[in-house]
């Protein structure tokens, strides 16, 4: 049970808080009464905005649409007057644009250009739209006026950049292909960068606008001409640099830029120099003759000349290749694509025709050559030729997309110089074959015949020229085309002809021996010549060439040189036979000789001192000029001599057969050794 204090302390708890929750709801509903009224308030208001709304929405419709049209007719009214301007304008062109037609395009290419896109629209509109105008007329006249003065400044930019390209410049860059390191190639430049921008925007305003293709003539003639005097240039200058130097070598520039040309001797193949220097050679060791001059070395002023102007073709001809590549980047950039390869057909015919007559005029010269039997000029085609199967390759890719013609000019000039080459081979073998007899050419003292030396320089030219001289017998096979052959097969072709020509040689040689009425001096003759021909085969590769297809060519040549050592030889019989043991007199020591003994050994002392002192006045005057194998016979001679002589000496030296034995003995063994020492020495 709930004490009484506590009772009345809960319910004045509990009243306090419903007195509490009476004004609390008694504020709400006050709250909610000022709401309602503020909420009527505000639709009063919202309705009352919505009806002004309306109100001022039906009065400024009306006007928005009026303002609308008025806009409209303004805009029609603006368009026309701006349309009224621009026709008014194309009768104004020709006017506006005539001072700078008529002062021409140079030194303002773009303005100029900007006053001809006028006129072209100016005739455009009057076409259309009135072309029974004065005004069409007077804009065309302007405009063709306008596009002549832009193909003579076309004319005008070429004539005056395009410049012929330094020999000096030609022989670096061809120089630089040669160079093992890696280098920067600087290209050449034709035309200065601007003057090249200027044309080609000419030439692509002429293509577009002008409808014209004239100007495509006018490029190719000058750029022909450059490219015809550049190749020309270069010839003269080997020209002249041979006669003044000798060797036309690029001048050094000191100071150079990356760009200047740099300082490179030029290669030079010295076909017939190199005969010289290889005649030279073997004349320092012993080989060559003394009478045997030859015509495959004539005057050193024709050798240098000759030299000069194969190294120019040759040059010329890497030139042509590399400048016609250079104008073919060039043409890319100044004519239109589809007429491009027929431009630059026509740019290089000059210089291209100027080579192919030049290589034809070679050809032509060594063909009458060899008519003359003077084959020293054939080795010109040999290095020419080789270059131009070595350039074929780059010729074909510059000549891509040219005519058949253009195209067919180098492989008909290979194939000309091939037969010429052919031809000559064929007829120098032939000259070899049948060189007369002719007495009062031959060797008095029994040296190397000229015909020898020729043969054999000759054939040293074709070391260096293996594949070419190869490949022009192989193209006069019947049973071989000129790709059909390999190069096994060429070799074996050139070294069936090498020994074809030793052959001949040797036949020739053979009959011209016969020449002398003395055997022994046949026989030196024919020793001198074949020591030469071996000693010049095994000190040059030819010995490996001809052992191709003939191996025992070198044993054959060693046995013939002792075959004709050991006919000298017999020579010395008439006068050792003197001095032999048989028939001489048999005698007692102290037995006194009988008259007809003495007499037979006075005649044999005379008969070896007549016959010593006659071989060796006539032998004196020969030559070996081998001085291995002229001590070698010498020696040989010698020992069969002395110790013939000696043991007759000994054995009838002492025996009284005369009252004058200084008169009989008139030589000790030493003085007969001395006496040999001396034969094939005019100089003694």
């Amino acid at each position: 049970m709930i004490p009484p204090q506590e009772a009345s302390a809960r319910r004045r708890e509990i009243e306090d808080k419903l007195k509490q929750e009476e004004e609390t709801l008694s504020f709400i509903r006050d709250s909610l009464e000022k709401s309602d009224q503020l909420t009527k308030n505000m639709v009063s208001i919202l309705s009352s905005f919505e009806s002004r709304l309306m109100k001022l929405e039906n009065s400024i419709i009306p006007v928005h649409k009026q303002t609308e049209n008025l806009q409209r007719l303004q805009e029609n009214v603006e368009k026309t007057l701006s349309c009224l301007d621009h026709v008014i304008s194309y009768y104004h062109v020709a006017t506006d644009t005539e001072k700078i037609i008529r002062e021409g395009p140079t030194g303002r290419l773009e303005e100029y250009l900007g006053s001809m896109a006028k006129i072209q629209k100016a005739v455009e509109y009057f076409q259309d739209n009135s072309p029974d105008s004065p005004e069409l007329n007077k804009v065309k006249l302007l405009f063709e006026r306008g596009k002549e003065s832009l193909e003579s400044e076309f004319r005008s930019l070429m004539t005056r950049h395009s410049k012929v390209v330094s020999p000096v410049l030609i022989l670096d860059l061809l120089s630089g292909e040669d160079e093992l390191e890696v280098q920067d190639e600087v290209p050449l430049e034709h035309l200065p960068e601007g003057a090249l921008q200027d044309v080609i925007r000419i030439s692509r305003w002429l293509v577009e606008y002008g409808r014209n293709q004239d100007f495509m003539n006018v490029y190719y003639q000058i750029r022909s001409s450059q490219l015809d005097r550049s190749i020309k240039g270069l010839r003269e200058h080997f020209r002249k640099s041979s006669s003044s130097s000798g060797v036309p070598y690029s001048p050094a520039i000191p100071n150079k830029r990356k760009d200047t040309p740099t300082k490179k001797p030029v290669k030079r193949p010295g076909t017939i120099r190199k005969a010289q220097n290889l005649l030279k050679q073997y004349s320092q060791h012993g080989l060559d003759g003394k009478k045997g001059g030859s015509n495959l070395i004539p005057l050193e002023g024709r050798d240098d000349m000759l030299d000069v102007e194969t190294d120019a073709y040759i040059h010329c001809i890497s030139a042509f290749v590399k400048l016609a590549q250079s104008e073919y980047q060039l043409l890319t950039d100044v004519i239109p694509e589809h007429h491009q390869k027929k431009t630059f057909d026509s740019l290089i015919q000059d210089a291209l025709d100027g080579l192919t007559l030049e290589g034809e005029n070679i050809a032509c010269a060594a063909r009458k050559a060899v008519i003359r039997h003077d084959f020293s000029a054939v080795l010109t085609v040999f290095p020419i030729l080789r270059h131009l199967k070595q350039t074929k390759p780059e010729f074909d890719q510059v000549l891509q997309g040219t005519a058949a013609s253009t195209k067919n000019k180098l492989p008909s000039l290979i194939a000309s110089m091939e037969t010429v080459g052919a031809k000559a081979l064929e007829d120098f073998a032939d000259n070899i074959k049948n060189d007369p007899d002719k007495e009062y050419n031959m060797p008095k003292d029994g040296t190397v015949h000229e015909l020898t030396s020729n043969a054999i320089l000759f054939l040293q030219q074709l070391l260096d020229f293996q594949e070419t001289a190869g490949a022009m017998l192989a193209s006069q096979e019947t049973s071989s085309s000129a790709t059909s052959y390999s190069s096994e097969f060429s070799k074996r072709l050139l070294s069936t002809y090498i020994c074809k020509v030793l052959g001949n040689l040797q036949l020739n040689l053979l009959s011209k021996s016969k020449v002398y009425e003395d055997p022994a001096l046949s026989a030196i003759f024919l020793h001198n010549n074949y020591n030469y021909i071996l000693k010049a085969l095994e000190k040059s590769e030819l010995i490996q060439l001809v052992a191709v297809t003939q191996k025992t060519a070198e044993r054959s040549y060693r046995e013939h040189i002792e075959q004709q050592i050991q006919t000298y030889q017999r020579s010395w019989i008439k006068v050792t036979d003197y001095i032999t043991e048989k028939n001489l007199p048999v005698f007692q020591p102290g037995v006194k000789l009988r008259d007809k003994e003495r007499q037979m050994i006075k005649e044999r002392f005379k008969g070896f001192n007549d016959g010593l002192e006659e071989l060796c006045k006539i032998q004196k005057a020969w030559a070996i000029p081998d001085t291995e194998q002229r001590d070698k016979i010498r020696q040989a001679q010698k020992n069969i001599v002395k110790e013939t002589y000696g043991a007759f000496l000994h054995r009838y030296g002492s025996v009284p057969f005369t009252k004058n034995p200084e008169k009989y003995i008139k030589y000790r063994v030493e003085q007969v050794g001395d006496m040999i020492d001396r034969l094939f020495d005019t100089s003694a």
